[in-house]
């Protein structure tokens, strides 16, 4: 990832992120590791792009003790914006770290929709995540309602902005994920023109609020009912540097096609 080719383009990394939302004891969690990682291409291939599992916080462990010779990577879906202290049922980056995260999900639309969760306090998860050192995941996105009123665009750079206030960052410590609120969980998906069309806006106002260095390291994925039968067709897209997988990568199985088809897309 980041190396530089002719004409000042950079080869980004494929990243496809499994987010289990609230899914899986540990026992389902281990069952569905053994069996995943005997489903994937081996570590060393240059083909297979880069694979991280985000589940819940209570599985993390088991999951590093079975994946950590595997190179898949482990992710959280969510921190809090503080070092420690009196904040009852939060979880600080630096903890995150300790359970080896290497990267955490911030501001999901479930957050955002869900649990009220603005652009400042996004942003201050963000800046916490970044000062650990742990990569941000950070997810975009408008609702059906938005697109309707023709308002994408200004919501997602919205969002990009005001949640990136700030932070100073190297595109390769980044990755933003677009996840069109009305085609999360609900079988509907952007065609890949749609997301190409945004994906490649969103490269665009990271250029104006870094540079146009950063922006062409910054990987950017796709979210929004992926599934094997769709996701060769996002990343023929230019643009689009990976997928971020809901309910397809509950099933070991699905989520190894997806792999697999990666690594040929």
């Amino acid at each position: 990832m980041g190396k530089k080719l002719k004409g000042g383009d950079f080869l980004r990394r494929r990243l496809i992120a499994a987010n289990w939302k609230m899914n899986k004891s540990i026992r389902e969690a281990e069952d569905f590791a053994r069996e995943f990682l005997q489903l994937i291409p081996d570590a060393n291939s240059n083909e297979r792009p880069e694979i991280v599992i985000c589940p819940p916080f209570t599985t993390l462990s088991t999951l590093k003790s079975i994946t950590e010779d595997y190179g898949v990577k482990l992710g959280a879906q969510n921190a809090f914006w503080e070092e420690k202290g009196a904040y009852t049922g939060e979880i600080s980056p630096s903890m995150l770290l300790d359970a080896a995260c290497s990267y955490v999900i911030l501001g999901h639309s479930e957050r955002r929709q869900i649990m009220g969760e603005s652009n400042n306090i996004i942003n201050r998860k963000v800046k916490a995540a970044v000062e650990a050192g742990i990569i941000p995941l950070l997810c975009v996105g408008e609702t059906l309602q938005e697109r309707e009123k023709d308002r994408a665009r200004e919501v997602v750079k919205e969002q990009l902005v005001k949640c990136l206030k700030d932070i100073k960052l190297s595109g390769e410590k980044l990755v933003v994920a677009y996840e069109p609120v009305w085609a999360i969980g609900t079988g509907v998906n952007a065609s890949s023109d749609d997301a190409q069309e945004m994906i490649a806006f969103i490269r665009s106002c990271l250029e104006k609020i870094y540079s146009r260095e950063e922006a062409d390291l910054t990987r950017i994925i796709y979210g929004g009912s992926v599934k094997e039968e769709n996701i060769a067709e996002f990343l023929g897209e230019a643009d689009v540097d990976g997928a971020l997988i809901g309910g397809a990568s509950l099933q070991a199985e699905s989520l190894a096609r997806i792999v697999r088809l990666s690594s040929n897309a």
